[in-house]
């Protein structure tokens, strides 16, 4: 296909022109430049160097307990400590045989042959211990310490699980413990990955084809958005290798997200303003140069927003968090430079008919009369004040609803539909209410052992100390609460742990376990939030000023987006428990979606304030730069934010409640954003402050011309207000 082969007005495409065609339209072009073909050279050249780097990624994905604990915490401490001991961090389990009504001398036996079978296939760590019994005599638990050796965690709870599959009618048979929790969160992280990328690849096609409408044009960015995953995937995979790197399923997850969702916004805003250059510009090459000077800058201003968000996760003391940043911050540089190159390479020499039956023809001018951002635009301007007022107060009655958002997430809460091992920890938590099921994880000096089993055992709320494992100048021991898991009565008593244990001189002691990791999880949270989100809101201002070289249009954003967040937070709160059934929220929801929607939520507002800068550089009044700005961008902004909101909702299909919340507020909060901040209020906002909204730039004190003080000098710069096609999904 021709790059340069010109289209009649009509549709039709060749050599020929029609009638009142513009001069020149019919004859044959020059075909695409050098560029083109090199562009395309060098992502052929790198697909084929990535692919295989690519499919590496999965196997250095890290979903340990120490990937998401906080790296300066005591839970952290003792689960490294104990990975170093003989036989390595053990699978702990707890097979739990259960019949209502009590279990029978058949059942009885049955369980002591598969404990039995189950201590002689695999190395453990003292042994086939006594069983427990509840009183009423309906449940039995053997608990097993299996050594590191005898393979990965998931693979030891499926060879016992397959055991404890050959039971008696009517008796229940679970694996449960911090082993067979964490072989489920692996199970269910192990499937992700598939199931994310397929329903993600899936929401896209359907998205873009109904936005073109087009049999051809869908294909081109989908197939960039592929090239931009497999980059991504290669570049994380040397991260980790390299590097100090931790990717966890959480963040190869939210990975494929941003690829997809980032990818796909920047090839509609840059393929909506290359459209808009066709109807102008003869040649294809030359329409696409002027659509990456035009909108280049809002790109770059858009992906550097959310690089730099990511990048500020660094400063988090959670393991996951710092290790999300920098996979995140590739996800959006790789989708950058393929929609800036290869997408632009693609485009070009497929040329005008890659866009059939929609052909943007030479000369020829969109019915923008039919925008509905023009109406929406020109109805904001003549009341301003009132739809900014009722925007605000809307905004933050939402708001208020955080505080019903639910208490901290416990494991047992974790899934949303419970697999084995939460099952039986609620039949043991209802079987021996006097005692924990779990046991709290304590460390100390081996020299000091003695003196810190002692002072465990006269803490307050403690009803057994069984000692473990000692190497490396390390004592392990068992810690029994009198309360249940994850209960604010065991948390207390861990509180009395650690200050007790810590006033044992050189003992060093630690104190760890499942709801100990929860606690620290949490502090670490909170401090987390204090540090990194002024990082982000100063980070992010820093691109704004830079790109719209003023200080309050940069602030009227970020206010924007930061209310944003806490309204969409606040309908999550709403409809967590009464809707969803969730028993809690995730620590780290708060803080990962302020980041996601702060660098993601401001890119909508960059792109109509850089438009009506554009404008207002291009010699329209400030004050009537609104209007113009928002119908060129308003159907491709609301087709862009409607994609990303999709993407993002893909993740409440997993079986897990953090991405789930994660997933909801997010698309809830770009949704908010492109269809009520973005078209109402920010539109609203800069009607009333008028050449202000520019203040301390230049713009601010005069309207400047295509020469002014710091604007285009450009002698092909048009002004571009209301020549683009409203988007074909929201037109």
């Amino acid at each position: 296909m021709d790059a340069g082969t010109g289209t009649g007005t009509g549709g039709r495409t060749g050599a020929g022109t029609r009638t009142g065609a513009p001069p020149g339209a019919g004859r044959r072009r020059k075909g695409p430049r050098p560029w083109v073909w090199g562009v395309l050279t060098l992502w052929v050249v790198l697909a084929a160097a990535l692919v295989p780097l690519a499919g590496k990624l999965a196997d250095v994905q890290e979903d340990e307990v120490v990937s998401y604990l906080p790296a300066s915490a005591q839970s952290t401490d003792v689960a490294r400590v104990v990975a170093d001991m003989p036989g390595g961090d053990t699978t702990d389990i707890s097979v739990v045989y259960h019949r209502d009504g009590g279990l029978t001398a058949d059942d009885q036996a049955a369980a002591g042959a598969q404990a039995r079978e189950i201590a002689g296939r695999f190395e453990t760590v003292g042994g086939l211990g006594t069983p427990a019994a509840s009183a009423d005599g309906q449940t039995l638990v053997f608990n097993f310490q299996i050594a590191e050796s005898a393979g990965e965690p998931g693979d030891v709870v499926k060879d016992v699980r397959e055991v404890t599959d050959r039971h008696a009618p009517g008796l229940d048979v679970l694996v449960g413990g911090p082993g067979g929790t964490d072989a489920d969160m692996d199970e269910v992280f192990s499937s992700i990955d598939g199931t994310l990328m397929l329903a993600t690849l899936l929401v896209v096609t359907i998205l873009l084809i109904v936005t073109y409408r087009s049999p051809f044009l869908w294909l081109v960015p989908l197939v960039c958005v592929g090239v931009a995953e497999v980059a991504t995937r290669a570049v994380v995979y040397l991260l980790v290798e390299v590097g100090d790197l931790t990717v966890t399923g959480q963040s190869g997850g939210i990975m494929t997200v941003l690829v997809f969702g980032a990818g796909t916004d920047y090839a509609l805003l840059l393929i909506a303003r290359y459209r808009e250059e066709l109807r102008r510009t003869e040649r294809p090459f030359d329409a696409m140069a002027k659509s990456l000077r035009g909108c280049g800058p809002a790109l770059l201003a858009s992906a550097g927003t959310v690089v730099a968000g990511l990048l500020c996760l660094l400063a988090a003391d959670m393991n996951n968090l710092r290790g999300l940043g920098p996979v995140g911050a590739v996800a959006v540089v790789c989708a950058l430079a393929v929609m800036t190159t290869l997408l632009p390479a693609l485009l070009v020499l497929l040329g005008r008919r890659v866009f059939w039956p929609l052909i943007p023809a030479l000369g020829s001018t969109p019915r923008v009369k039919r925008s509905a951002y023009a109406r929406i635009g020109a109805y904001v301007v003549r009341r301003p004040v009132g739809i900014l007022a009722l925007g605000t107060v809307l905004l933050g009655a939402l708001a208020i609803g955080t505080v019903k958002l639910p208490g901290d997430l416990h494991m047992a809460d974790s899934f949303t539909e419970k697999p084995d091992s939460v099952v039986a920890a609620q039949t043991l938590a209802q079987a021996f209410p006097e005692r924990a099921s779990q046991p709290i994880a304590v460390v100390a000096r081996t020299e000091r052992a003695d003196e810190a089993q002692r002072v465990a055992e006269d803490t307050q709320g403690v009803a057994d100390v069984a000692r473990g494992r000692s190497a490396d100048g390390w004592t392990e021991f068992a810690v029994f609460a009198t309360d249940r898991p994850e209960s604010s009565g065991e948390e207390a008593t861990i509180k009395r742990l650690r200050g007790a244990l810590g006033d044992v001189g050189g003992a060093q002691a630690a104190v760890g376990g499942s709801t100990a990791e929860g606690m620290d999880k949490h502090s670490a949270t909170a401090r987390d939030q204090k540090v990194v989100v002024p990082l982000v809101l100063a980070a992010v201002l820093l691109i704004l000023v830079i790109l719209l070289r003023g200080l309050v249009a940069p602030l009227m954003l970020v206010g924007a987006v930061a209310l944003v967040w806490a309204a969409s937070l606040g309908i999550g709160a709403l409809v967590f428990e009464p809707v969803f059934g969730f028993e809690g929220a995730d620590p780290g929801l708060p803080l990962l979606s302020f980041v996601f929607l702060v660098a993601l939520g401001v890119d909508y507002g960059i792109f109509l304030l850089h438009r009506m800068r554009e404008e207002a550089l291009s010699g329209t009044p400030s004050d009537k730069t609104v209007v113009p700005a928002l119908t060129a961008t308003g159907g491709v902004i609301a087709s862009a934010g409607f994609v990303l909101a999709a993407t993002f909702s893909v993740l409440t299909v997993l079986p897990l409640v953090m991405l789930v919340e994660l997933g909801f507020v997010v698309a809830v909060g770009v949704l908010l954003d492109t269809f009520v901040v973005r078209t109402f209020l920010v539109t609203a906002a800069s009607s009333v402050l008028g050449r202000r909204v520019w203040w301390p730039g230049a713009l601010a004190k005069a309207d400047a011309g295509a020469k002014g003080p710091d604007g285009p000098d450009d002698p092909d710069h048009t002004a571009p207000g209301g020549r683009e096609d409203p988007s074909p999904m929201m037109a």
